[in-house]
């Protein structure tokens, strides 16, 4: 068998609803796959340690990127840092002096980004720190806006777990639903959007679902399994 490595998404791709609930038959299927002996890491905009977490109860590869790429999480207290938090909190203060309504997510404790509620104009944020020369990135995961270090996203957080376990671009899956998956999409030889993935997301991807979400990532595995071992 020629193991793959399937990067997964969570929010959108193996949840059932904006609260975050766990597509437990996608979850199923992903777990099926590493017992075969394929790789399933979770690629998430949520933290790390979370993606670890439910890469430990779920079943799949212990190792999780999380952040969108800003942090990597190998075990329980070992964490790879690509992003500078005290740039991102000085990205935060400048853009809550001069724009309205911009609120932290509550969210489970970061140590490379920030995350923010999804209740002001995003593409004013980046013209401002454009303006005052702030050297980060602002992406909408469609779960919160984030600010990133300029540089750190999915595809650059994987590329590290692609060295560390020397992984060919060839036997990467990407599978996913918002435009902060599509650096991800960019590094893999096969890469799936979503049915619930916008018109441009899917422009950006190989290969393109029409379920949603969960019964999305079931669609993808089942179009895949004829071919896997040839992919």
């Amino acid at each position: 068998m020629n193991q793959k490595t399937f990067a997964v998404d969570i929010d959108g791709t193996i949840t059932e609803n904006g609260g975050g609930r766990i597509h437990l038959d996608a979850l199923a299927a992903l777990r099926h796959l590493t017992l075969l002996g394929h790789n399933v890491i979770f690629v998430t905009g949520r933290s790390s340690i979370e993606g670890y977490l439910l890469a430990v109860f779920g079943g799949t590869t212990k190792i999780a990127v999380g952040e969108n790429g800003g942090c990597i999480t190998l075990d329980t207290n070992e964490h790879i840092k690509l992003g500078n938090m005290d740039k991102c909190q000085e990205a935060l203060r400048i853009i809550q002096k001069n724009i309205d309504n911009v609120f932290e997510k509550p969210v489970f404790p970061r140590m490379t980004e920030v995350v923010l509620e999804r209740t002001f104009d995003l593409d004013l944020a980046r013209r401002l720190m454009e303006s005052q020369k702030i050297d980060v990135s602002l992406s909408d995961s469609q779960y919160a806006f984030h600010i990133n270090s300029s540089g750190v996203d999915k595809g650059t957080g994987f590329k590290e777990i692609m060295k560390k376990l020397s992984i060919q671009p060839n036997d990467v899956i990407a599978i996913g639903d918002s435009a902060t998956d599509i650096p991800l999409f960019k590094i893999a030889k096969t890469s799936i959007a979503l049915g619930n993935a916008s018109e441009f997301v899917k422009s950006e991807a190989t290969m393109t679902m029409s379920a949603k979400a969960g019964d999305g990532v079931i669609e993808a595995l089942d179009t895949l399994a004829p071919t896997l071992s040839r992919l």
